[in-house]
């Protein structure tokens, strides 16, 4: 495979929330995050899709939502992403935020430290783990620009993801096609986890896998991770990627047009990995100043609007 059809490093990552406007509240109002998107699924009209990132919506840092109406709660497991994270600029920004935690009563652990890095883990209130993880002597991939209008000072503000855990029982032939097919490369480990990291690495590059053979299969639902993607710079590269997934007798969904960007769906195994390109932003049908206050549709939806604005329930996220 050619160099620039390689891999970024993480795109986004999206999940399930049992409740859309407690979710924008605490992301927005607690972690400091913007809301750089409010549309709905494009497979499920039904469902919102809200999209949080960095001051502009720049790939890699964007944290992505679906609510599915009566969806359960999701029980957790192996064979599953299991903890998603957040880069933040120091280790000074981790004790900021700890400090939020506690003012917020958010349920979070003490500050540790992980292949050399501070991270601090926290959870939501339908329990999704989360981790925030310091760049204070990071290198590779550059994260993107904190929330300038946001509640938490910028020096201290998550501005991107970060080194993201995926957990699997089949543990050899997982970590083996994540080296052989998409390029990770191992650091280091520690007992059952294994650090990995892809393209240029540094936090915005890189997964955590851990082998789990003793508990039950995770179950999907609010409080789990729906999906990881990567990222690719190039929309021809998706065709490369489909190619090389055929030959191999991966299921995927070929190319998807998400309008705010391209993609490609791959399961391998029980994990479903996203490839979506760069381009062509959140801003192609916002402007800056209000990204994420009203509700947006990709063109092919947007005759449907009246209906869509009909039957979703209505919350305000004007700043």
């Amino acid at each position: 495979m050619n160099e620039q059809d390689k891999l970024l490093g993480i795109h986004h990552i999206t999940a399930m929330t049992s409740d859309a406007k407690k979710n924008y509240d605490f992301f927005t109002n607690i972690l400091g995050m913007r809301l750089v998107k409010k549309t709905v699924n494009q497979d499920d009209i039904y469902t919102y899709h809200t999209y949080f990132a960095d001051d502009y919506g720049t790939p890699g840092t964007t944290m992505t939502f679906f609510d599915f109406p009566n969806n359960p709660k999701g029980i957790r497991g192996t064979n599953a992403i299991t903890r998603i994270g957040f880069r933040v600029p120091t280790d000074a920004a981790l004790e900021y935020y700890k400090e939020r935690f506690y003012e917020f009563n958010v349920d979070h652990d003490d500050i540790l430290e992980e292949f050399g890095v501070k991270v601090l883990s926290f959870r939501d209130e339908d329990g999704q783990r989360y981790q925030l993880i310091s760049d204070e002597n990071n290198y590779g991939v550059a994260a993107g620009t904190a929330w300038k209008n946001g509640p938490v000072p910028e020096e201290y503000a998550i501005y991107g993801l970060g080194t993201t855990e995926i957990t699997v029982s089949y543990f050899k032939e997982f970590k083996s096609l994540m080296e052989t097919i998409f390029s990770f490369k191992e650091i280091t480990h520690e007992g059952n986890r294994y650090l990995m990291e892809v393209g240029e690495g540094g936090n915005g590059t890189r997964i955590i896998l851990v082998e789990e053979t003793q508990l039950p299969d995770a179950r999907q639902g609010y409080g789990e991770v729906h999906h990881l993607a990567f990222r690719l710079k190039h929309r021809v590269s998706l065709q490369v990627w489909k190619e090389l997934f055929d030959q191999l007798g991966l299921p995927n969904s070929g190319y998807v047009n998400r309008f705010y960007f391209e993609s490609l769906y791959v399961r391998v195994g029980h994990i479903l990995i996203e490839l979506a390109t760069d381009e062509p932003g959140f801003m192609e049908d916002e402007p800056y100043d209000t990204l994420g206050e009203a509700l947006s549709l990709p063109p092919f939806l947007e005759k449907k609007r009246e209906y869509i604005e009909s039957v979703i329930k209505p919350f305000n996220t004007k700043r």
